[in-house]
């Protein structure tokens, strides 16, 4: 059995996919990108502004799903450009290790191109909660 997760605190769904899905005791986020849930406008900003709007879209749906960060175990992180990416590893690293949790597993790839032609996009797998 699987469950979607939904929230007006993330930016809604604009395909045929859920803002998350929750099953057999695992959260899957759905690839965020900088996308102002209230406005649906990319953040102004470079890769720093991206990152931040990107991991609390991230952090909207895990509460969503009864989780956090601290149960993340796998992360994807897209890049446009590889020189991002000790900023964006600053960023993500706060939220994932916050308060001694062990980071999740991750892989970092760089792309040819995202959606709305931001910087960053990030998907996780989380423990439910």
């Amino acid at each position: 059995m699987k469950t979607a997760v939904k929230t007006a605190n993330a930016p809604q769904a604009i395909g045929p996919y859920s803002q998350a899905v929750v099953a057999n005791g695992l959260v899957f986020c759905s690839g965020q990108i900088a996308l102002d849930p209230a406005t649906g406008s990319v953040v102004e900003g470079g890769i720093r502004e991206q990152t931040e709007r990107v991991m609390l879209n991230l952090s909207a749906l895990l509460a969503e799903a009864g989780t956090d960060f601290s149960r993340v175990v796998r992360a994807t992180v897209y890049l446009k450009t590889m020189s991002d990416f000790a900023a964006v590893n600053e960023i993500y690293g706060s939220y994932v290790t916050a308060g001694g949790a062990i980071p999740p597993s991750r892989s970092t790839v760089a792309v040819a191109g995202l959606p709305r032609d931001v910087l960053v996009e990030i998907d996780l797998i989380a423990l439910a909660g």
